[in-house]
């Protein structure tokens, strides 16, 4: 493809996201990239950089458009960027040129509104807190409680674009034997700082496409999830719930911990989401899982009453620990997301305690870097719960592999990681157990 219909491109795909705004945009993606296999994947990884750059920058390029009499549709949104960054609009305006595969020419009115801005870059001094932050107005406030004089490093990190990093499958191969298999396709990767299991690529590779992935060697995990599953002290001939396993991703990890033993169930809402872990469980060579659909009604829950050594909580929440993947999410966020999410989590966690058996342990987590839906919803649970404690991540005898001293916070008894201090997606784990 040419530049000019790469740029056409980008503005076809942000029209497509525009017009399904309840879709993640990294759905709408797939979905576009799908649709037109022609694009082929280095014209896919430009497409993308350039429809991402304006996703982390749209409460910014917002304001400078309304500032210049435009409105945020994708043409002047791309157009913005671009200008913002230093491209002259002659420039611009033969980019559009109404040519094959190229955008259609700017309007007057664009032409004018861009010209507006150059000169500029994409911050200004009179930007409002929230829009130079790149943040809805109702949760600054919430992020300043919780990171105080660092919120703005820490929400630039988590608007920042995110590495790749796999889980070496133990079940299969090491990570040194996975890495060489990598390499061998073109794919270097480095081994990851918090987790044992874990392989870093700095920049997006093709690697479903690779044959180390079919055959099951290494799964895409964050290194922060993979923390998650550490955990949770998952062993051999204990019995597993992963209350709301999706897809398994944490599932596979937990099987591998297992070392294929035991009994693992996956649970979750979504047919669907439990459907797809199918062909993941069988690459990665996991049989000692068992799938169960949560449905309105069910007893089975109530059959397996204390019954599970561990229990994982993996709970739906607000994902603006994964922001650095899902910048999107940010600008469809509300409050009231906020409160019906809070509510449905202390529901969740109410209903899997009374699965964990005495002396076991339920494992709450979130990709969530809000109070209100990590330490707050421990401190609600733990008062409902008083048969339940929390466990210190310091003490090295809570889990049989420790977790890593350099993820862990001096003062707080969970795990709490952000992508500023830890390099990975955010994520909150406290580890509760059950009076014996």
């Amino acid at each position: 493809m040419t530049p000019t219909a790469r740029l056409a491109a980008a503005i076809d795909l942000l029209f497509q996201m525009e017009s399904t705004p309840k879709r993640p945009a990294d759905a709408v993606a797939n979905n576009f990239f799908r649709e037109r296999r022609y694009i082929g994947g280095g014209d896919r990884r430009d497409v993308s950089t350039q429809v991402w750059a304006v996703l982390r920058a749209w409460r910014r390029l917002e304001w400078w458009l309304k500032r210049a009499g435009g409105e945020a549709q994708p043409r002047l949104l791309v157009g913005a960027l671009l200008v913002l960054e230093g491209r002259p609009v002659e420039s611009l305006a033969r980019a559009f040129s109404g040519g094959r595969y190229a955008p259609d020419v700017l309007e007057p009115y664009e032409a004018r509104v861009l010209r507006a801005l150059e000169g500029h870059t994409l911050d200004h001094p009179e930007m409002p807190e929230a829009v130079a932050l790149e943040v809805p107005d109702w949760l600054l406030p919430l992020l300043q409680e919780q990171f105080g004089d660092q919120t703005a490093a820490e929400i630039a990190a988590l608007t920042s674009p995110a590495t790749l990093d796999l889980r070496v499958n133990l079940l299969r191969t090491t990570r040194a034997e996975a890495a060489a298999a990598l390499l061998e396709e073109g794919i270097e990767a480095h081994p990851t700082r918090l987790s044992d299991w874990g392989l870093r690529i700095t920049s997006r590779q093709p690697v479903m496409a690779t044959k180390a992935f079919r055959d099951g060697l290494v799964e895409i995990q964050d290194e922060g999830s993979q923390l998650v599953v550490q955990a949770v002290g998952a062993g051999p001939e204990m019995r597993v719930l992963d209350y709301c396993a999706g897809a398994g991703g944490k599932t596979l990890g937990l099987a591998m911990t297992m070392d294929n033993r035991g009994h693992i169930v996956a649970c979750d809402v979504s047919e669907p989401r439990l459907d797809g872990a199918v062909r993941r469980l069988r690459r990665a060579g996991v049989h000692n899982v068992e799938r169960h659909l949560l449905v309105q009604g069910d007893k089975w829950a109530k059959r397996r009453a204390a019954s599970f050594d561990r229990v994982l909580v993996d709970a739906p929440c607000t994902g603006t620990g994964t922001w650095r993947r899902n910048p999107d999410a940010r600008l469809r966020l509300t409050r009231i997301d906020l409160d019906e999410l809070t509510a449905k989590q202390s529901g969740i966690l109410d209903a899997a305690a009374g699965l964990v058996r005495p002396g076991g342990r339920l494992v709450y987590a979130t990709c969530s870097v809000l109070r209100e839906e990590n330490a707050a919803q421990i401190e609600a649970f733990l008062a409902r719960h008083p048969s339940f404690s929390m466990l210190d991540l310091h003490d090295p005898a809570t889990l049989d592999a420790p977790i890593s001293a350099s993820a862990l916070s001096p003062d707080q008894p969970f795990l709490r990681l952000t992508p500023r201090q830890h390099s990975t997606d955010g994520f909150f784990t406290a580890v509760l157990m059950r009076a014996a």
